[in-house]
């Protein structure tokens, strides 16, 4: 599908509903933009949000104080190179 939409003077453009629904873009839904071969490309980002649950793992999660302990030594080890 093809449409015909207006370039504001401040460069912005309407997607119509139809291919907004394609790409499954809600009002507050992200996209990246990019231009390929003189095309402007859109593609809709996954919200980090609806991955919930999609990563299962035995392992407990770490304490504060564990996460402290590892950033500390992380952090340490940086300053020394």
């Amino acid at each position: 599908m093809t449409y015909t939409v207006t370039i504001t003077s401040q460069g912005q453009i309407s997607l119509p509903i139809q291919i907004r629904r394609e790409l499954g873009f809600s009002k507050t839904k992200k996209a990246l933009v990019s231009v390929e071969n003189g095309k402007v490309i859109i593609e809709a980002v996954k919200d980090i949000l609806e991955l919930g649950g999609s990563l299962h793992t035995t392992k407990k999660p770490l304490t504060s104080h564990e996460i402290h302990e590892f950033v500390a030594k992380s952090v340490a080890e940086q300053l020394k190179k």
